[in-house]
């Protein structure tokens, strides 16, 4: 079978498979929820409100159902496309929720992503090109560290020196309340700035993403370094590295033209395992510093029991998981030719 038709094939199995794994992830979702304790109907009317209001509240919002109905009935409307309506926004339908919250998550990943590749990348170079020295034990204490740091205790310690003792950057929120933010098609404040021509809107809003983007960044960046600096050690090692350097090529246009291009193939595949916990970490930022976005929402909605946002927004994250996972496969294949599936 040629290459290209076992690409195909392999997408056409991923992509036959990902309502599989779509499925399973309601599922589980949705009886976790029910499992858990707490009542909506307590948290939507409140603990004083009288027996038979919340009896027709539960009748109205089909709690008093079967397990078994309740999931056939949701089933039902996730076919149509139908992720339901909140139980705590008023009747905002979830895929409202998610059209208003996600520009917001969107965001602060992309950010995140881009600086914590260029620290990652930064560290894994300078560490892989100095074996032995202080740089590389550097790069290997830089790695372990980053990895091991909870996330939210960087965030809080983070605003702690940056935010309260020097005053640096704001505590939180996206953008200052006395501002309007900026209004445009992709909700991407810095983005929407930009396409206005609006330098004021593009700094203002790079300012209260800079803290967040970077603490999210920083944990993540440790999985950058690793993967560059272990590859690029190894491709330093080649046989046609050395034969580069027994032509005279200087060491610079070696490492940046020849080694790390080839130390950069495997990131790419480790790109889309950080996705997904680019997404959990999100999540754990957004709250962490107050940001409005879909994780912090989710955030919400599991606190108040609101069963119709935690599912819709599960099922919206992991069906963004199955699809950069199966386009980074594509991209994989494609920079090298060496893989087969």
């Amino acid at each position: 079978m040629s290459r290209a038709r076992a690409l195909q094939s392999y997408v056409l199995l991923r992509l036959l498979l990902a309502p599989l794994m779509l499925w399973t992830i309601v599922t589980v979702v949705f009886l976790l929820l029910r499992a858990t304790p707490g009542d909506p109907v307590d948290v939507i009317l409140g603990p004083r409100a009288p027996e038979a209001v919340k009896t027709a509240m539960r009748e109205q919002l089909g709690l008093n159902d079967p397990l078994w109905q309740q999931y056939l009935h949701y089933m039902g409307d996730l076919l149509k496309f139908d992720l339901g309506s909140s139980l705590t926004s008023r009747g905002q339908s979830v895929v409202q929720v998610i059209k208003d919250y996600f520009p917001a998550t969107a965001e602060l990943a992309l950010y995140s992503l881009a600086i914590a590749l260029l620290i990652g990348m930064a560290v894994g170079m300078l560490a892989a090109s100095r074996p032995g020295t202080a740089f590389d034990a550097g790069g290997r204490l830089f790695g372990i560290i980053t990895y091991a740091i909870p996330l939210f205790w960087l965030g809080m310690l983070l605003q702690l020196v940056f935010s309260v003792q020097l005053g640096w950057f704001p505590l939180g929120t996206r953008y200052p309340i006395s501002l309007t933010p900026p209004a445009g098609p992709t909700g991407l404040y810095s983005l929407d700035g930009l396409l206005h021509a609006n330098l004021e809107q593009f700094l203002t809003a790079l300012y209260y993403l800079a803290l967040p983007a970077f603490s999210l960044a920083l944990v993540l960046s440790g999985i950058f370094e690793r993967i560059v600096r272990v590859n690029l050690k190894q491709t330093l090692r080649a046989d046609y590295v050395e034969a580069a350097r027994a032509r005279g090529i200087p060491e610079r246009r070696i490492l940046v033209a020849h080694a790390f291009k080839n130390a950069l193939i495997p990131v790419i595949t480790v790109l889309g395992l950080t996705f997904a916990s680019l997404l959990g970490g999100a999540i754990l930022t957004e709250v962490t510093f107050s940001w409005p976005g879909l994780g912090n929402r989710l955030y919400e909605a599991i606190s108040l029991r609101d069963y119709p946002t935690v599912q819709g927004i599960i099922v919206f994250f992991a069906l963004i998981v199955v699809v950069v996972s199966i386009a980074i496969d594509i991209l994989n294949a494609w920079v090298d030719p060496r893989i087969r599936y």
